[in-house]
């Protein structure tokens, strides 16, 4: 009975929701990049971080507004996204915000100081 008890009052809460983001190496963010046409990668950096610098095809939306600006402007919420920052620490909240919203196939891949491949200004 005790079992039973705990395995309920667990479930609820937990809310019964186990969705999360997926943490990947950057190399694969870039194969997926490479080749995959159905994503979308969020930059969660600043206005002026961006500015400097970012990798091609980003959408900008700072972590601090994914709450905001995610459901007008990615209304699907199957989608592949790609999300990373400076150095990691805000794709995170992105990333936990997003699941948050509902959607269900986020990747967060880290930070662009570590970024070994091609970015544009």
């Amino acid at each position: 009975m005790f079992l039973i008890s705990a395995s309920v009052l667990n479930l609820f809460s937990c809310g019964g929701n186990n969705a999360s983001y997926e943490q990947i190496s950057q190399e694969k963010a870039k194969e997926i990049m490479d080749t995959q046409t159905d994503y979308i990668i969020i930059d969660a950096r600043t206005e002026e971080e961006f500015a400097g610098g970012h990798i091609e095809g980003a959408i900008l939306i700072p972590e601090y507004e994914i709450a905001q600006k995610a459901p007008s402007l990615i209304p699907q919420k199957d989608i592949l996204i790609l999300v990373y920052c400076r150095s990691g620490r805000r794709s995170k909240i992105a990333s936990e915000e997003l699941v948050k919203l509902g959607y269900t196939n986020v990747k967060e891949f880290g930070g662009i100081i570590d970024w070994q491949y091609e970015i544009v200004k």
